[in-house]
């Protein structure tokens, strides 16, 4: 049998990925699928003091961006090797909020960094540890504002402005263009129900294994 798939989901902040991971997570442990979710940056102690560096210290303030992309690079790498590869190894699905797509876009097109560079990063960071299936849920930009507005800790992220988040969303369009073999584009303006049922129905036509094991 082959092993249980990697799953990533993206998107711009507010586009409803954190939902669907958590309704995801939700339907394999009722199924007794195994599973690990986790989320970038993150997913590690050394992870996550690099996320409240990235998204909360006062300090983050006067970051540059590349600072911001060696820091997203050396999360991911400690995840791929601490966390992912051994779950993946020991026959878990694994489901992770954000992945090396989120540079691509954020820091390589939004930041305007070297794309072919931050390219080169993503490469050595995640070797040979490439997602299955990518999820990229898309939503407009008055959408997206409206639930980063939702009460919770705000983020540096959440702070950029419109111009700033209209290049991320016009850029995740684009990269399913290019690789649409991976990524998925999903109408996030959805309701959260037909969201997660349109993500199952993908799921379970891609991963005939994952599918058996859900109904054993």
């Amino acid at each position: 049998m082959a092993r249980l798939p990697f799953i990533t989901f993206e998107g711009s902040e507010g586009c409803g990925k954190s939902t669907q991971v958590r309704r995801l997570t939700k339907r394999l442990d009722k199924s007794g699928v195994p599973f690990l979710v986790t989320r970038e940056p993150g997913g590690t102690p050394i992870g996550e003091s690099i996320r409240e560096l990235l998204q909360f210290a006062p300090q983050s303030a006067s970051m540059t961006s590349e600072t911001e992309l060696l820091l997203f690079e050396a999360s991911r790498a400690q995840l791929v090797r601490e966390v992912i590869k051994p779950a993946l190894k020991n026959g878990r699905c694994v489901i992770a909020d954000r992945f090396f797509d989120s540079t691509s876009v954020y820091q390589g097109v939004a930041r305007k960094l070297d794309q072919k560079f931050v390219q080169q990063l993503n490469a050595f960071a995640v070797g040979d540890c490439i997602p299955d299936v990518t999820f990229v849920l898309d939503v407009d930009l008055k959408i997206a504002r409206a639930r980063m507005t939702a009460p919770r800790r705000p983020d540096r992220m959440e702070m950029q402005p419109d111009e700033f988040y209209e290049n991320v969303i016009a850029a995740y369009r684009e990269l399913v263009q290019h690789e649409s073999k991976r990524l998925v584009l999903i109408d996030g303006s959805k309701s959260a129900d037909v969201i997660e049922k349109e993500i199952w129905q993908i799921l379970a036509e891609r991963f005939p294994d994952l599918a058996v094991k859900s109904k054993m």
